[in-house]
């Protein structure tokens, strides 16, 4: 088969979340450690960091592998989903697997494919592990599909585990309640392995304190950043072990981001679990992108007017991004907006601003809201706008109608990222291709 093909057959052949497939989760570890022991355990003696999170676990994983690599580490990377190519998912050093390993990988593994009935993201995520493995990586940053407890990559024995934060998301799987939530992103630690919690509100202590046989340490408790302060091009940090350093992620939510990541660096370092130099840490930070190929983090792709991208797409994450809306400097606001059926989207559009022009549509997924009924519940919500039939018309119709001295948000979904990405700024994918 070609790449082509092999991508078609394993969307095909298997549950896919992404499409919205009945059985597309599928809770539990026995299936995983049966198709690992099959390929000879590759995840069995690797170095892990293991990190879960309702947000911020994508930003918070790719600085953390940049930083590895910075180090000189052999640093795999394994984040979901991706925004363009499949193959953004299972990383070495920023470089992508290649297409002839991912071809390679499903013709092996056919037979458990007929054996075992695993979803995509099973089959992806044993791909990631055996691919480590083989290319003999030094540590690994493996970040939780979906929740964390019966989340497959929960076979793994981290150096550490990792909870950015919790909000509600995922609920029809995860449980309708903080404490529920939280409880099955709890599910990843381990006993003899420490365990950090990027935010802990007090409603969630009491769970987490629970954990008594567990090494738990909170990064709100860290004293490492002295400062953050905002600049249209990153975060200046100052910080008290690392010197200053110039975050190239922007965004109010990269200040909890910093700070988890930070909290991080400092243990693994205590402990003696990893060996990371003090240039190693600024430059994660200021080439995190180049480094990872993180994209679609409160991006800034265009000027006059300027143009935001966010993948920010649940209750927690827009609340962070409408906080960040009131920072930016703009004559007019224009709101590029798509969402999933799944997503709570009328409580994500009460957060959103008013004093918007908002442009509604329907990504392309067959899980996505359709544009016109987003459009009906906004208006609900006081929001005003129009529908277009795809997000390339919506997109060019802010544009057109937008001042040099406008702001144009685009979010909602990794889909609306990944489609205005594609259609419009080709070339911030091309250039992010290869490592820099």
């Amino acid at each position: 088969m070609t790449y082509r093909e092999t991508i078609d057959f394993l969307f095909n052949v298997t549950p896919v979340f992404e499409k919205g497939d009945a059985g597309a989760y599928k809770p539990g570890l026995e299936r995983m450690q049966s198709m690992a022991e099959e390929i000879g355990n590759p995840h069995v003696g690797q170095r892990y960091l293991h990190i879960a999170g309702t947000n911020g676990k994508g930003s918070v994983s790719s600085t953390l592998a940049a930083i590895l690599t910075a180090s000189g580490y052999r640093t795999g990377l394994f984040t979901s989903p991706h925004l363009i190519d499949f193959r953004e998912r299972i990383r070495i050093n920023g470089v992508p697997i290649s297409e002839e390993e991912v071809v390679r990988f499903v013709e092996r593994i056919k037979p458990l494919i007929e054996r075992y009935q695993p979803s995509f993201f099973e089959l992806t995520t044993l791909m990631a592990l055996d691919y480590f493995a083989r290319m003999k990586c030094d540590v690994v940053v493996m970040e939780v599909g979906m929740g964390g407890r019966l989340d497959c990559t929960n076979i793994i024995t981290p150096l550490l585990s990792i909870i950015t934060n919790v909000s509600m998301d995922h609920m029809q799987f995860l449980g309708n309640t903080l404490e529920a939530i939280a409880r099955e992103k709890a599910g990843i630690f381990k006993q003899g392995v420490p365990a950090l919690i990027g935010e802990a509100p007090e409603r969630l202590r009491p769970l987490y304190e629970s954990y008594t046989q567990i090494e738990k340490h909170y990064a709100e408790q860290s004293d490492e950043i002295e400062s953050i302060t905002d600049a249209p091009d990153g975060l200046l940090i100052e910080t008290k072990r690392w010197g200053t350093l110039k975050g190239v992620l922007t965004g109010a939510v990269q200040h909890l981001n910093a700070r988890t990541t930070l909290a991080a660096v400092d243990l693994l370092t205590d402990k003696h679990l990893l060996q990371i130099p003090r240039d190693a840490v600024a430059k994660g930070f200021a080439q995190v992108v180049s480094l990872t190929h993180l994209l679609g983090r409160w991006q800034r792709v265009a000027s006059r007017p300027t143009v935001i991208l966010d993948t920010g797409h649940n209750e927690g994450a827009i609340t962070e991004v409408a906080q960040q809306l009131k920072q930016e400097p703009y004559e007019a606001l224009h709101i590029v907006f798509g969402m999933m059926h799944d997503k709570d989207f009328a409580k994500v559009l009460r957060l959103l601003p008013q004093n918007a022009t908002y442009y509604f549509s329907t990504p392309k997924t067959p899980r996505a809201l359709s544009g016109e009924m987003l459009r009906q519940e906004a208006l609900k919500a006081g929001l005003r706008g129009e529908t277009y039939p795809t997000l390339t018309e919506a997109f060019r119709a802010a544009r057109t109608a937008a001042k040099p001295t406008d702001l144009i948000y685009a979010g909602g979904s990794n889909y609306v990222v990944a489609e205005i990405l594609s259609g419009f700024f080709p070339e911030l994918i091309e250039e992010n291709k290869t490592t820099k």
